[in-house]
């Protein structure tokens, strides 16, 4: 079972491969489709989730 780190959405593995994993500080984060989607350019921009 994985928790997007954002909103908190859950899903098992095996629907967890579309969703959006980053490091941010040392610190393995993992975002949702929806979130992925939504905060694209920050993730992209390697902004931390603070920022967004």
């Amino acid at each position: 079972m994985r928790t997007c780190d954002f909103c908190g959405k859950t899903a098992e593995e095996a629907q967890t491969l579309s969703w959006t994993t980053s490091v941010e500080n040392g610190r393995r984060r993992t975002y949702c489709d929806d979130c992925s989607r939504t905060h694209l350019r920050a993730i992209e921009g390697k902004l931390d989730a603070a920022w967004w």
